[in-house]
């Protein structure tokens, strides 16, 4: 796991300003930054790494290069490497980790994009062909690792692991993205490849772009998502008996996969049916692959949370070692800037990660954590009632007096950065509608998954997400509708999984709760009470949507914190400052 930046323009064989957006990105990998450059005739590439070592850590530094003449920088994991060396051996590798397996895979190809079809994994990755003179830019299926992009003025194409590493080229300077901003208000999610950064975009998951420069700079040429979106059948035979085995069997093998590992592993354990599904299987993922048993880590904000309680449950029934930790309230309010930082966004009630993550890293490099389920298996509340989730967003969106809020609202959206009619009654007119709107266009990838990665790297710590592996994936997409929600109960098939397992039953059948609002509700709820005369005078900051903040003062102090953060100044030298004064300090 690790960050990556790079260029590919005029000025893209500029070797200082790669290492200087690696540089931006050291907290995701701090056991090595490099860089690289290559001129061509109309200008040149660059690539910035940063690593964190987990397979074969004395080896793998990156960029790699191959005997064909291309080099690649890689985010993530290729869970099925091994395969690929196997099938193969025609090709030179120079290391035994993984990263290569992209490479090879590239020099096998029949085509610019079905050899990607090959890898199983999660990754985030550039790779140039020097005799070609191209550069592939991909994401895996699921989004899972970031990699966002912009072009220069001058036309030179800059792409990272994080928006922040952008500001290191000269010609970049941040700003906020109102219409990006409108939505994520609206819909509590960035939606399709949009940022809150004008005119920064996500590469969306499960594409490979192609770029090319000419005399104007870079070009993409060509975009192949080479997944297919994700579909619920809407009725099937699905039944427990003959079900719930394969169901359990998809996720332990999703779980082995992701304990490829030369370094210590560890699951994160909120107590939630899906943290405890992960816990419960890791036995069986350990003796299958011999990798070392997991040990768990919780925090809460007192030993009588209910999720520490149930954490404490969950490790006396599967016999797993546990590590807690009592979030400290000033501990807490002071991870609110590094949460706005490397969020990147207007985050305010996971305030527990940070804390979470600083002290999972201390012992382990790589979490297993049970983000996905909700989203695969229909978990959130707001499944139960859909016309309430559409009245909801739509006031939110009538509240605002900026246009944009219109277009959301009248169907198709013809820009940048956009997909599809997002009218609040189609796109969440049902059940399965919903569930592949939120699979497709943000709530996982650019929320959950964000989240996760985004505050898990701060600390140099990976999180691998077991739900979204390939096997697992496919067998929930098989699920019927019914066996997802159901008179009122979510995740049916899951439970009748989970019942197979060593779990306790009050576990299995333990109902869905928000993950900040369940691990820490007294130090939101006195944090948003001391704060709370600042969030009204906040939400007047940009009148055209200053009504649309009505019963959310998290999100007006998370956006006057986003602002503080990431655009005043350029966004930079901001560290070090305590929480009002960053509150304070924005024109």
């Amino acid at each position: 796991m690790c960050g990556i930046a790079g260029l590919l323009g005029p000025d893209g064989d500029d070797t200082e300003i790669a290492h200087s957006m690696a540089s931006l990105l050291n907290h995701r990998g701090p056991d090595g930054t490099h860089a690289w450059s290559e001129t061509c005739s109309q200008g040149g590439v660059g690539f910035g790494h940063t690593r964190l070592s987990i397979v074969d850590i004395h080896g793998s530094d990156q960029p790699l290069f191959s005997d064909d003449g291309c080099v690649l920088i890689m985010n993530g994991e290729i869970y099925n490497h091994q395969h690929i060396r196997n099938q193969e051996r025609g090709f030179a590798f120079r290391t035994k980790g993984d990263g290569e397996s992209i490479l090879a895979a590239y020099h096998s190809r029949v085509d610019d994009f079905s050899w990607v079809q090959r890898l199983d994994g999660i990754w985030a990755f550039a790779l140039w062909d020097s005799n070609r003179q191209r550069l592939f830019l991909c994401r895996d299926r699921m989004g899972v690792k970031p990699l966002v992009r912009t072009i220069t003025d001058e036309g030179t194409l800059l792409f990272a692991s994080e928006v922040k590493s952008l500001r290191a080229h000269p010609g970049h300077q941040p700003a906020l993205d109102m219409e990006a901003l409108v939505a994520r208000i609206a819909y509590e999610y960035p939606l399709d490849e949009t940022t809150l950064f004008q005119d920064v975009y996500s590469i969306q998951a499960g594409t490979i772009e192609i770029w090319q420069l000419n005399e104007s700079g870079a070009e993409l040429t060509e975009s192949n998502r080479w997944v297919e979106g994700h579909q619920n059948p809407r009725n099937g035979n699905w039944t427990p008996e003959k079900g719930a085995t394969p169901l359990l069997e998809s996720l332990t093998s999703s779980i082995a996969d992701r304990l490829m590992s030369d370094v210590p592993l560890g699951i994160i354990l909120s107590g939630g049916l899906d943290s405890a599904m992960v816990a419960a299987l890791a036995h069986e993922a350990s003796e299958r692959t011999g990798y070392p048993l997991p040990a768990c880590w919780t925090v809460a904000e007192s030993e009588d949370n209910p999720d520490w309680v149930a954490a404490e449950q969950v490790c006396s029934a599967l016999d797993l070692e546990h590590h807690q930790h009592i979030l400290d309230q000033r501990e807490f309010e002071n991870s609110l800037p590094n949460l706005s930082w490397y969020g990147e966004d207007l985050d305010f009630t996971v305030l527990f990660f940070q804390p979470l993550f600083e002290k999972m890293s201390q012992s382990v490099k790589v979490g297993l954590c049970g983000q996905g389920a909700d989203e695969l298996h229909a978990g959130y509340p707001r499944y139960k009632n859909l016309e309430s989730h559409r009245q909801q967003i739509r006031a939110r969106l009538e509240a605002s007096e900026h246009p944009f809020a219109t277009e959301l609202l009248s169907g198709e959206i013809n820009r940048d950065g956009w997909r599809t009619n997002h009218n609040p009654e189609v796109t969440f007119s049902d059940l399965g509608t919903t569930l592949e709107y939120e699979l497709n266009h943000g709530q996982l990838t650019n929320f959950q998954l964000r989240l996760v990665d985004r505050h898990s790297m701060a600390h140099g710590l990976e999180v691998r997400v077991p739900f979204l592996g390939s096997t697992h994936l496919s067998a929930a997409n098989q699920l019927p509708l019914d066996w997802k929600l159901s008179g009122g109960v979510e995740k049916i098939a899951l439970r009748e999984a989970a019942a197979l397992t060593n779990l306790p039953k009050d576990i299995v059948h333990r109902p869905k709760l928000p993950a900040g609002r369940a691990t820490s509700p007294a130090m939101i709820d006195n944090l948003l009470k001391e704060l709370k005369g600042h969030a009204i005078e906040y939400a007047n900051d940009i009148p055209s949507i200053s009504r649309m903040f009505g019963g959310q003062p998290e999100i007006s102090l998370g956006l006057r914190l986003f602002r503080s953060m990431h655009l005043v100044d350029g966004g930079l030298g901001r560290h070090g400052k305590d929480l009002m004064t960053l509150l304070e300090d924005v024109d």
